[in-house]
């Protein structure tokens, strides 16, 4: 689906369906935001799910990702905006927002400062705050091959780098690499530039009424599950799901834990 959002052309993905936009909204919605350096595709298995289980599903590309026009925003708090934005040109009241990585982190934000647009919020791979080494950032801006590599590097267990694909014959590594390169150029940085300056005060957290989930992987190297049960201390009612040996890839390295989850707290089966 292609959409006008803040005027420009914004492609959503819909888990496979092609619905109108009345139709959209005649089911509960669910956003999926994706990480940095990513697009809607990091989603497709947990998307479909819930598109062909009674919800409306919204897995946009980020401006100047994928399919969407225009360039990257420079703050998790300009995606926050974005992301309600979209549902305000979709006409949708209030949705299921559910974020991996920089996506947590918009998710996380639209979730403390909207609370009227969030009926329920979830957080996969996070953290808060989420720094990002020097190292990295420098890669991101001046040698875009090096910094894929380091995410790969850092964001897989020690199985997810020799193989663990749940698909025969795909490589996980490989398919990130794929996904990475496909970015424009200079959306590397910006996101993680965004990621490592978001400074939501954990107190603030507190407001939050809407039920939240966590999700952590066990062997996450740039998310740490310490880092994750860190946000339950300050989120009223939040839980927490760990997934065993999972890196912080988790929808690739183990996509039907991360299913499970979802439906058990989203759906409720």
């Amino acid at each position: 689906m292609q959409i006008k959002v803040s005027g420009q052309t914004a492609y959503v993905y819909n888990g496979g369906k092609q619905p109108t936009l009345d139709a959209l909204r005649q089911q509960p919605a669910v956003v999926f935001i994706h990480g940095a350096e990513q697009d809607h595709s990091c989603w497709v298995l947990q998307s479909r799910w819930f598109a062909y289980h009674g919800f409306s599903v919204l897995a946009p590309d980020l401006p100047g990702h994928g399919r969407s026009a225009g360039q990257p925003l420079a703050s998790i708090e300009a995606m926050a905006d974005w992301v309600v934005a979209l549902l305000d040109a979709a006409g949708i009241e209030q949705a299921i927002v559910i974020g991996h990585s920089m996506g947590s982190l918009v998710a996380l934000e639209v979730t403390a400062r909207y609370p009227a647009r969030v009926a329920k919020s979830v957080l996969i791979g996070s953290a808060l705050p989420m720094p990002v080494s020097q190292a990295l950032l420098d890669a991101t801006r001046d040698d875009e091959p090096l910094a894929a590599e380091m995410i790969n590097t850092w964001s897989y267990s020690a199985g997810g780098q020799i193989g663990g694909n749940t698909v025969p014959g795909l490589w996980l590594l490989g398919m990130n690499k794929r996904l990475m390169e496909r970015q424009k150029k200079g959306v590397f940085h910006t996101d993680m530039t965004a990621c490592n300056a978001y400074r939501r005060p954990a107190e603030s957290l507190a407001t939050i009424s809407a039920p939240l989930l966590i999700i952590a992987g066990s062997q996450d190297k740039m998310t740490s599950p310490k880092a994750s049960r860190a946000l339950l201390g300050f989120i009223p009612g939040a839980r927490l799901v760990g997934i065993e040996g999972s890196g912080h890839a988790l929808m690739a390295e183990r996509p039907d834990a991360v299913l499970d989850a979802l439906r058990a707290f989203v759906a409720g089966v």
